[in-house]
């Protein structure tokens, strides 16, 4: 760790820093080698969920296993969201703060190991591991209130709202299983609700170029995890004899597929949006709004797993339609998403403007071709050249 001057005399320091705001406009801000574990670990997580995603597809539990997933993917994203906020403004590195993140990891492994019990409706170990990465958000920001007067209104707000929500996900674990959807809705509303409450006063200082690299970052482990799970795929559907063709012609397409989706993300720069307008309301609707990006990724996963399966013979309940949607959807989604949040209806270069919402519809229409994710990757290759011509092969700005 970086030691701060010292006072003569003072060795409380070298293990201690007060937790005070960093400088909004702080040079050279990037990603920490702490904050790069805690994706490493958490993408685990991800993982985790696409897995039981594509199995829940395979037995053609498409509702119940969509579902899940995304209730499961809201206690991974969210803890992760909220840490990588929070360390934007308050990373002291300190020895504190190092087991704090150590805590928030092991809830977040917790999490992981849970993912198998919620899919078959057992969330008791998930809110376990959910209420302890929590718990420890609200040590965090008790010890921000201590230290920063600046800041100390929002970090009570924080502290508070956090705390009081838990206690209701530990009640949830005791609503009737009718009610427990309902539950969810309202309580992860609830949670998203806490820092529009806490920032409404008095902001935090989140630093606008990190947390544009963090989510960056975390899309790239994302995709990286989308690659894993269809080499996984195709190395065992390749043990099955005749189908070698098949697979091979199917991992170009979802490479193309995938290196498309990385293309279109990080195309434009993802502090943009932030820097140009610094309203509560852009920095929550793009961190908020990334929930549909990461997600949507992860699920492409899970269905190019599903598309192997079908390719390979090896389902037999599911048709072409069926077998295809959990990519194509995904895809979709995921397009729309960077639309909204990174290039906007309104962006001055109406052929990007219009190409994304376009491709998106045509990808999902791809499903009822007899190639349907060759027909989405080349839809995707095509989004690609037309932002490339479009922009003279330059990010925009």
């Amino acid at each position: 760790m970086t030691e701060q001057p010292l006072r003569p005399g003072s060795r409380l320091r070298v293990w201690y820093r007060p937790m005070r705001s960093r400088d909004r406009s702080e040079s050279h801000r990037v990603a920490t080698p702490l904050e790069l574990l805690f994706d490493l670990c958490f993408v685990v997580a991800v993982g985790q969920a696409a897995t039981s995603l594509h199995h829940a597809l395979a037995e053609g539990h498409a509702a119940h296993g969509v579902t899940s997933f995304a209730t499961v993917f809201f206690a991974v994203w969210w803890g992760w969201l909220n840490f990588s906020w929070f360390a934007s403004a308050f990373d002291t590195d300190d020895v504190p703060y190092r087991l704090a993140t150590l805590v928030q990891i092991a809830g977040g492994l917790t999490v992981a190991a849970s993912v198998p019990r919620a899919f078959d409706g057992d969330f008791r170990l998930m809110v376990i591991g959910y209420v302890l990465m929590r718990l420890a958000m609200v040590f965090q920001w008790l010890r921000a209130a201590r230290s920063d007067r600046g800041c100390r209104p929002a970090a009570l707000r924080y502290a508070t709202g956090i705390a009081v929500v838990q206690v209701l996900w530990i009640a949830y674990l005791w609503l009737p299983q009718g009610m427990r959807l309902a539950a969810f809705i309202v309580f992860a509303l609830l949670e998203m609700a806490v820092p529009v409450w806490a920032e409404s006063r008095h902001g935090t200082t989140w630093h606008p170029h990190h947390i544009a690299e963090r989510y960056g970052l975390f899309t790239l482990i994302v995709l990286g995890e989308v690659i894993l799970s269809a080499t996984n795929a195709i190395k065992e559907g390749a043990a099955e004899p005749g189908h070698v063709g098949a697979l091979v012609s199917l991992a170009a397409a979802g490479l193309v597929l995938v290196f498309s989706m990385w293309w279109l993300y990080f195309d434009r720069p993802g502090h943009a949006r932030l820097v140009a307008r610094p309203t509560m309301f852009t920095s929550m609707s793009w961190g908020y709004g990334h929930y549909f990006i990461f997600a949507s990724v992860a699920a492409v996963g899970a269905g190019l797993e599903v598309a192997v399966a079908y390719d390979t013979g090896t389902l037999h309940d599911l048709g072409g339609v069926a077998a295809a949607l959990p990519t194509t959807l995904p895809v979709a989604i995921f397009l729309l998403s960077v639309w909204l949040l990174h290039i906007g209806p309104t962006n001055e270069c109406r052929p990007i403007a219009i190409g994304f919402p376009v491709t998106a519809v045509l990808v999902v229409a791809a499903s009822f071709t007899p190639a349907p994710i060759h027909v989405a990757a080349v839809l995707a290759a095509a989004l690609v050249t037309l932002t490339v011509v479009s922009t003279h092969g330059q990010p925009q700005p």
